[in-house]
């Protein structure tokens, strides 16, 4: 097996699930910004289920709190109340303690009740990466499948994650009045989540990019897909205007 086979397969694995919950969770289901086919939706939770066990219910309940709240009292993983390497280092910990509270599991996502699949299959969670887990070995080999479910699960969870969290409330550029900031570096990494600044002037907007130099990786995935008429945009877009106002 060639060397360079399980950095290759960790990049694919990771950046399929930043990928998978940029477009499904965020912009689909915690923004209404998109409307996806059964077929993708299906596809999606599939995807999600195997690359990180997550529950949609929680996921999109913790983020829409975060708006709710951001970067003040209740935000569940603000770096300027807990500190940019508390976030950066103990995201998920911050997220599995919100996600666990049903009170915010029923407040801000109340849309999003259970069917059978995700009672039969993807609420359970630790099933999913141990399948995918399965997989990768079958694929790679025990030793190699597993060193590339540990690299993707770190990357995942302890690196990219909080960048987006840790660093989007931290420091960067900004194209908007409000307390998230850009990096067009990490964007390209994050899905175009790291485009913090701008999704927060307009949650809705399916599109995160706004500038020339700005890349959203995850809009490119949304037009193919559009494409063949498995995503239909609904959000409204962003815009900045000459001296660089947002235009709602």
């Amino acid at each position: 097996m060639s060397v360079w086979i399980v950095p290759l397969v960790v990049i694919a694995l990771t950046q399929t699930a930043v990928i998978a919950t940029s477009v499904y969770l965020h912009r689909t289901l915690a923004h209404r910004a998109l409307a996806v086919h059964p077929l993708a939706d299906l596809l999606f939770r599939i995807v999600l289920w195997l690359t990180t066990g997550q529950r949609r219910q929680e996921w999109v309940a913790v983020h829409r709190k975060h708006h709710a709240f951001t970067d003040r009292e209740g935000d569940p993983h603000s770096p300027r109340l807990l500190g940019l390497w508390r976030v950066q280092l103990l995201n998920a910990y911050y997220y599995q303690r919100e996600a666990r509270n049903r009170d915010t599991i029923r407040k801000f996502a109340p849309d999003l009740a259970e069917d059978r699949l995700d009672r039969a299959v993807f609420s359970k969670g630790i099933v999913g990466p141990g399948l995918g887990t399965a997989l990768l070995c079958l694929l790679l080999g025990i030793g190699p499948g597993l060193i590339a479910a540990l690299a993707h699960a770190v990357l995942y969870v302890v690196v990219l994650a909080p960048l987006i969290n840790g660093v989007g409330h931290w420091r960067g550029a900004q194209n908007f009045t409000n307390t998230a900031y850009n990096s067009a570096v990490l964007a390209w990494v994050t899905g175009g989540e790291s485009l913090h600044n701008n999704h927060h002037a307009e949650p809705r907007a399916p599109k995160f990019s706004v500038r020339r130099i700005e890349f959203d990786p995850s809009w490119l995935v949304i037009r193919a897909l559009a494409a063949v008429k498995l995503v239909v945009v609904v959000g409204p877009p962003l815009r900045l205007s000459a001296d660089s106002r947002a235009i709602r």
